[in-house]
């Protein structure tokens, strides 16, 4: 019988508390950026409420699959940061669970949720984008609602510019207006000016009531002789004068069936069907093509009828010059010859133009429908990628909350999001594979989770900034200094004439290492790569250096401890080979401008040790003066 532990139960419910949190904020997120791209559809055209709120309904289930990987991330990041900065975690690898044993419920969760976003997208997703771009569609069709601007001429209404000098927001009442109206064409213009009016929407909501008063109009009259010299038009004067426009204000919904043959309305069964329906149209279109020029413009040999064969075989055939045949033609004749051949080359150019625009149009229908078939599967794997991406970073970097783990989670998903938009369009564009250009996102994500779980399961140190700082240092050559200072117990005094003989011996072997190695000279290059061994000179100076510090740190006496702080900290490799593999040496050698920067640095580094031995010989003296007084 499956028994579901309390520790099972406890990560499930801080996941999943976490996760609903993070899934609407990132569904507000995105929803936002889809009614930006829209905002200009839906802004002064007066629709109902039910009409948006059916509009924001769709377009919310659209964007579930797509804030679904986000929302993942980085509620696995606050979840395992949250167990790792309160100590849970590592209180569970201390009672013997793994990581993977931690992430085991969650991981059945995760392929929980990937199920269900190609649920969205394979089922509900087709039919919620038919709705969507049909309410777009029709948001996009209906006419503004009507606001006449001051000042400026408003075009809005099909056929008519109207200028309104100033209006009366409280009665309704435009003053100073001129009409422009265009409805029986530009050439037979009406335009009227009045001093006062008023515009008024009918009951059906089909047709616009103006009231006119104390204003002209003037109309173009055609002119019988087709002189356009001079054009007659007549002048009407008129105390009010009414009259109606069309203007359809109400929304109606378009036809849905413009979305049965696009991939978006489609599910996974009917986009395949699609794919195989078309490439066999396009196999026999690119047939019919084949056989069409081989019996024209490109008509070959084996082509031809017997008879023209048997003719060919018969007569021999000698090798003709155009150009001089071209030369002993008349003028009228070179002529025909080149209009002839331009006629023809362009009318195959354009047949084959037109062919092109058939096959090319039906090829990039075909790869968008794979496009669409392989980005549902692509983005429903994305949700267990990004948690095994988000689970085991939250464990190294033990930070919860929404800082670090909402910092971290856009910066992935950002990288994602541009990794996946160039493979879409170069599978757009036809430059890469389908399935490469929709998968490429994943194939680069997919390795960073296995490293990031693997380096969490052994516990290693992959984002510790003081890792890395002290490696850049080391390869730089910057060194800590050291800070000694006085002890608040000392338990035994130094021998001070003890360490005197030894400072001076110190001394001794740092003198005979300086006259035994040119250390300010520079080094053989090829010894440099062949000789692998440690030096035990420096390590048994070094060793010394460190044992006379370690004891004489336990003075009372402040000067000596100054002292001490002047030591510098010996890197006893630094002048040696940097691998201890024989045949990298060789290799970084034999490449001469990898083996060129490390050979200079190794003999700045001998540099740097001549000078040090040279420091430890004065800080020494120094030190042998103070323990005598």
């Amino acid at each position: 019988m499956l028994r579901i532990k309390k520790l099972d139960i406890f990560i499930i419910r801080s996941f999943v508390l976490l996760f609903l949190g993070t899934f609407f904020i990132c569904l507000f997120i995105f929803m936002m950026q889809f009614l930006w791209r829209y905002v200009d559809d839906l802004v002064g055209k007066g629709l109902a409420m039910s009409v948006l709120g059916e509009f924001f309904f769709y377009a919310t289930l659209t964007l579930v699959p797509t804030a679904l990987p986000l929302a993942i991330l980085l509620a696995s990041l606050m979840t395992f940061g949250n167990f790792g900065e309160r100590y849970e975690l590592l209180a569970m690898k201390a009672a013997g669970i793994s990581l993977f044993k931690v992430m085991r419920p969650l991981i059945i969760f995760s392929v929980f949720l990937c199920c269900t976003s190609f649920y969205f997208q394979n089922v509900i997703a087709p039919k919620a984008q038919v709705k969507l771009w049909t309410l777009l569609i029709s948001m996009k069709q209906k006419s503004p609602e009507l606001e006449i601007p001051e000042g400026v001429f408003y075009d809005e209404i099909e056929g008519y510019n109207l200028y309104v000098k100033h209006k009366n927001r409280d009665t309704g009442v435009l003053y100073n207006i001129l009409i422009y109206n265009f409805s029986d064409g530009f050439e037979n213009a009406h335009i009227i000016a009045a001093d006062s009016g008023r515009l008024e929407m009918t009951a059906d909501k089909q047709h616009l009531y103006l009231h006119l008063y104390s204003g002209e109009m003037f109309e173009n009259l055609k002119s019988q002789s087709g002189s356009i010299t001079n054009v007659p038009y007549r002048r009407e004067s008129f105390k009010e004068k009414h009259s109606i426009i069309e203007f359809n204000y109400d929304f109606k919904m378009v036809d849905e069936s413009f979305m049965n043959d696009q991939y978006q309305s489609k599910n996974i069964a009917q986009i395949q069907t699609s794919i195989d329906s078309m490439n066999l149209r396009v196999d026999s279109i690119g047939g019919t093509f084949y056989k069409e020029a081989k019996a024209g413009a490109y008509r070959l040999e084996e082509n031809l009828t017997k008879e023209d064969t048997l003719k060919i075989q018969t007569k021999k055939l000698t090798a003709i010059n155009t150009d001089s045949i071209f030369k002993n033609l008349t003028l009228l004749q070179k002529q025909r010859v080149t209009t002839n051949a331009l006629s023809n080359s362009q009318n195959i150019g354009n047949d084959w133009g037109f062919k092109s625009f058939n096959t090319s149009e039906t090829d990039n229908r075909i790869r968008r429908h794979e496009m669409e078939w392989h980005k549902r599967i692509a983005l429903s794997f994305a949700c267990l990628i990004f948690f095994f991406i988000g689970a085991p970073l939250g464990g190294i970097i033990r930070k919860g909350g929404l800082g670090m783990p909402v910092v971290i989670s856009v910066l992935i998903f950002i990288i994602y999001y541009i990794i996946d938009t160039t493979g879409f369009k170069m599978a757009r564009d036809d430059k890469w594979p389908v399935w490469m250009g929709m998968w490429i996102s994943s194939m680069i994500l997919a390795p960073v989770g296995v490293f990031f779980t693997y380096k969490s399961n052994n516990d290693s140190v992959v984002l510790n900034a003081d890792m890395y700082i002290n490696w850049i240092k080391k390869v730089i050559g910057i060194r800590d200094m050291r800070h000694i200072s006085k002890k608040e117990v000392i338990i035994e005094d130094p021998d001070y004439p003890q360490q005197n003989e030894k400072l001076e011996l110190l001394c001794v072997k740092c003198e005979d290492y300086i006259s035994n190695n040119r250390l300010t000279r520079a080094p053989n290059y090829f010894t440099v790569w062949t000789k692998i061994e440690n030096d035990e000179e420096v390590i048994a100076i070094n060793d010394s250096l460190e044992i006379i510090i370690e004891n004489l740190s336990n003075s009372k006496n402040v000067k000596v401890l100054n002292e001490l702080n002047n030591f510098p900290i010996l890197s006893v490799h630094a002048h040696r080979c940097p691998f201890n593999t024989p045949y990298l040496n060789i290799l970084t050698g034999i490449l001469l401008p990898i083996g060129l920067v490390y050979y200079f640095r190794i003999w700045a580094f001998r540099v740097r040790l001549y000078k040090d031995l040279k420091l430890i010989n004065k800080t020494n003296k120094e030190l042998q003066e103070i323990i005598r007084i």
